[in-house]
Parts: C-alpha cells; structure tokens; sequence
C-alpha cells in the first residue's frame, strides 16, 4: 500500500505539530511548511527517530505575496502530490479596528484567506485528476459570529468555514472531501501571538492541542464537512441560532475583553 502525504501549514507548533504526529504515527509521509525552519527540523528529528517516512520540510511564511506559489514550486520539483491538504497556518491580533497596525491585519489577511485559497486552489487539480483526496481546513469557534476586538480574525475564520463548505459541496464528486475544523479557545502559542505578551491573557482551561488535532484529523478521514470540538462550543453554535446578530457581537466584545487583564 502506498503511503500518503499529508502538507501541514503552521506545521512547527500547535495543532498543526500535533497533527504531523498523528500522521506520522500512521506511518505516513509528511510535508511541512512553517517560518522556523528550526522547529521542523527538530520535529523531523522526533518523528524519524521513531519512524522511516519521507519528510520535506519548506520554511516559508505565509504572509508573502507568492508564497502559496513558492510552497508548490517544491512540490512540483520534487514531484509530491498531498493526498491530504491541511491548512492549519493562521494567526489573530486583538486590538479595537480602528487602532489596529494594518500591515499586521494585512499579513493575517494573506495567511488565513489568501494563502490558505491560492495553495487549495493550486493542489486541487492534482487531487482531481487522481480522483480522491481529502482537505482539512482549521476554521474556528469564531467562524460563526462577528468577534469586536479581533474583527479581521473573526472574519477571517468566516471565510474559511464559508469557503470550506462551498468546496466540500463541488468536489465530493470527484471524490474530494472538505473538513473546517473548529476549535474554541487551543492551549497553542496563537494566544501568545495575539497578545504579544501571554502574560496579558488571564488563566482559563483551554483544550489540548493534541485532543483538537485528534478530533480534527479523524474528521478528515471521515470526510466530515464540518465539525466542532468540545460540548461548551457546540452548544454555543446552537444557541447562537436563537439570537441576533447585533447581541452576539456585544457578548463577543464583552467575552473577548474580560480575557484580558
């Protein structure tokens, strides 16, 4: 049997790390694209310590413009088409939008919307053409309301579980299967990153990394459209239904501000 390649972005921490693992596990090839070339080279370490798989590893930051380009350039070079696509890379900025950097909004921007489109966009054909496939794209609680102080993100996240739906329904009958994966709040470094100082974030119990990747890849398998990690967050999709728009952005922006100190 042959073995599957599985491209992971934001692959050297968080989820993304987690997820490497769970594949590796499988014995399964990898692709890894990060920033911290370091980080993938002593996660390849781990990995092939323990397994004999193939592992490419790309250090690339999404932000770039052509970056999803220079990601499948090597691909192409190195003649590797991914059963599995998962967009794990992304990132968030908590600020009010008017007094936000925007060349930091911008590079969210290019990494959860553009980067995350163009890299579907350029290995699909290929997916295609074999005739299977499977796509897992890491959304978020947030994809499912307005988010007050972290606008583009939430937004951003939107877009994915838009997009991801909308993929799912086009391509399944080519035996292509699209997952949005949707975590709550994720003991990753992208709390660290929003805040510029974890310190800022008050101490709550926040899901394991490990647990949200097991879920999520699971789901992937499965061929699950869209799936929703932990009871709380469930509930809080379902309730969502029930209220206005405008009421779920105030409660957003109150939640959202009583995380910080």
């Amino acid at each position: 049997m042959n073995r599957k390649v599985a491209l992971i972005t934001g692959a050297s921490s968080g989820i993304g790390r987690e997820l490497a693992l769970i594949h590796a596990d499988k014995g399964d090839d990898l692709v890894l694209v990060a920033r911290s070339i370091q980080k993938m080279q002593e996660l390849k370490d781990e990995i092939k310590s323990k397994k004999d798989i193939d592992i490419i590893i790309i250090g690339k930051d999404l932000s770039e413009k052509g970056a999803a380009s220079d990601v499948f350039k090597v691909l192409q070079e190195k003649n590797v088409v991914p059963d599995y696509l998962i967009n794990n890379a992304g990132f968030g900025d908590f600020s009010l939008f008017a007094e936000s950097d925007w060349n930091k909004q911008e590079q969210m921007i290019n990494v959860n919307i553009t980067a995350l489109s163009h890299l579907t966009r350029l290995i699909i054909p290929l997916m295609i053409q074999r005739g299977s496939g499977k796509i897992l794209n890491v959304a978020s609680l947030a994809s499912f309301q307005p988010g007050p102080t972290m606008s583009v993100y939430f937004a951003s996240k939107a877009y994915v579980l838009s997009f991801s739906q909308a993929l799912h329904n086009e391509l399944k009958e080519h035996g292509i299967t699209v997952t949005a994966l949707c975590p709550g709040s994720t003991d990753t470094l992208f709390h660290a990153v929003t805040m510029g100082d974890p310190s800022l974030l008050k101490e709550r119990k926040m899901d394991s990394p490990r647990d949200v990747a097991l879920f999520g890849y699971d789901a992937m398998i499965k061929g699950k459209p869209v799936v929703i990690y932990g009871f709380k967050n469930k509930l809080v999709v379902f309730l969502s239904r029930f209220l206005t728009r405008e009421f779920i952005a105030s409660k957003a922006r109150k939640i959202q501000e009583s995380k910080h100190i």
